[in-house]
């Protein structure tokens, strides 16, 4: 029962983690599901949709189809949306249908390639994982395909992994790209974000890489391999609210709940405090510092919290629930995958 939940919301699962990634790239975006799903991306983990138009379907199989694992189905229908659809590439995103009968994704890839002449990437999601599972997966899938060629390095070009409204809050790209501007960067991208597929191919032009979120890690990594492209983690978009109540804070024991990069870099700017950063979604072992820890249930985050002898917790103000028993202070730090809530939206 370690997923059980009595009073936090389901956070966003990978199936909507990977649409996210996918939302601006000029493709066609299949959940391959019964019809279900992708009413949860569309109706609740995707903001976008009342700015921004994405060529996103349900593959609306009928129960035989599902069951059955008819791709010959699913290909036909996709084949006809790209008569109309003028796009790049396609993509195929797991659900817990295609996780239960075993799809063969390679199978599905080389006939959807065959069949519409377009490149197709295939993120093997099952609904069980969280949204940065999938975000990882879609990442690492979009640069192993398209990020082949090596390019002239553009100095003073930056490219952003990790930018996407479930880990940020944002739907659009402007606050990261200022902020890092007045870093010292001349050309700021952000993948997937106020961006589309040309700015993946020309990935390898990029003088460094800034990864936001612990999902574009992997992706990071095998452009390091590939290429030789640096990389570092930070997170340049901290609300100047939130930086002036955790600057109040001295000699204060304090929990930090997010996703660990945003977390990592306001733990940065308190001082005089004891501060442990917590996570719903995955830690990078080497971005951990003493006593963080990866909370895995409900239960396991109330008794860290209740056992931890904490005077302020800074979280999304939706875990407050779980925590009643709690006296000290709560700060409020939205995270949009965990309780649909945008920056600085009123709680």
């Amino acid at each position: 029962m370690k997923k059980l939940l009595k009073y936090i919301s389901p956070p966003a699962p990978d199936d909507s983690g990977a649409c996210s990634v996918l939302y601006e790239l000029g493709g066609i975006t299949v959940i391959c599901d019964a019809g279900g799903c992708a009413g949860n991306v569309c109706g609740f983990d995707e903001p976008r949709w009342f700015e921004k138009s994405s060529a996103l379907f349900s593959a609306g199989l009928r129960d035989m189809d599902a069951i059955l694992g008819r791709d010959d189905k699913l290909v036909e229908k996709l084949a006809r949306v790209c008569e109309q659809v003028d796009a790049k590439f396609t993509a195929i995103v797991g659900t817990p249908v295609p996780a239960v009968i075993a799809t063969d994704y390679k199978a599905l890839k080389r006939m959807s390639e065959k069949k519409t002449g377009l490149p197709c990437i295939t993120v093997a999601c099952d609904g069980t994982k969280l949204y940065d599972r999938g975000e990882q997966e879609a990442y690492f899938k979009l640069f192993e395909e398209f990020a082949v060629d090596k390019l002239p390095t553009v100095k003073g070009r930056l490219g952003v992994i990790g930018a996407t409204p479930l880990n940020t809050g944002l739907t659009e790209a402007g606050p990261i790209i200022k902020s890092l501007k007045e870093q010292g960067w001349r050309e700021v991208v952000c993948f997937g974000m106020d961006s589309g597929l040309d700015d993946i191919i020309n990935l390898s032009a990029c003088e460094e890489l800034l990864v936001i979120a612990p999902s574009g890690i992997k992706a990071a990594r095998l452009m390091g391999e590939r290429f030789g492209i640096p990389c570092k983690t930070g997170y340049p978009i901290l609300d100047e609210e939130l930086l002036k109540k955790a600057g109040e804070l001295r000699d204060k024991k304090v929990l930090i709940v997010h996703q660990q990069i945003a977390a990592n870099a306001l733990r940065d700017r308190i001082s005089g405090c004891e501060v442990i950063c917590a996570s719903w979604f995955d830690m990078i072992e080497e971005l951990m510092q003493e006593n963080d820890t990866h909370i895995t249930g409900e239960e396991q985050f109330t008794e860290l919290v209740m056992g931890g002898g904490f005077d302020v917790i800074i979280g999304d103000i939706s875990l407050k629930r779980a925590v009643k028993g709690f006296g000290g202070e709560f700060i409020d730090f939205a995270h949009y995958a965990v309780s649909g809530r945008m920056r600085k939206t009123e709680t």
